[in-house]
């Protein structure tokens, strides 16, 4: 079960410089180059998925890349909603596996307590923990 999110009045909304990977979900940004320093500085373990649990129609696929995407690496989930988690890094990944019969994918996930920080704006992250919150009443 989710737990309810108390706002950090410190909050301090993580830096994005020049050349980060930055991933939008409607008003909410994260940094996902943050985000994948944070899983190895922790050291956190991936856990196999079903690729048929994630709809194509999150993925926007270049294909002139597709040829070039290795599958050794886990994709990145969030928890969006208390209990719904959103690909945010590795579509071509998720799609290659798809394309290739690949039933199952490595992905690290992170809960809303560990992936809120790396959101780029304070206003963001308010208004994150009061959605969050929110979908816990």
């Amino acid at each position: 079960m989710a737990n309810l999110l108390k706002v950090d009045e410190g909050f301090i909304p993580c830096p994005a410089v020049e050349n980060d990977e930055l991933f939008r979900n409607g008003f909410f940004e994260f940094n996902i180059t943050k985000i994948i320093d944070y899983i190895g500085e922790n050291g956190l373990v991936p856990h196999e998925i079903s690729i048929s649990d994630f709809p194509r129609e999150f993925s926007r696929i270049n294909e002139s890349h597709m040829d070039s995407v290795e599958l050794g690496e886990p994709v990145i989930l969030l928890e969006i909603a208390p209990g719904r988690y959103n690909l945010v890094d590795g579509n071509h990944r998720m799609e290659r596996a798809r394309r290739e019969g690949i039933t199952k994918i490595m992905t690290y996930r992170l809960s809303a307590e560990e992936h809120v920080k790396f959101l780029t704006r304070k206003d963001a992250y308010l208004s994150y923990v009061e959605y969050w919150n929110e979908k816990l009443e």
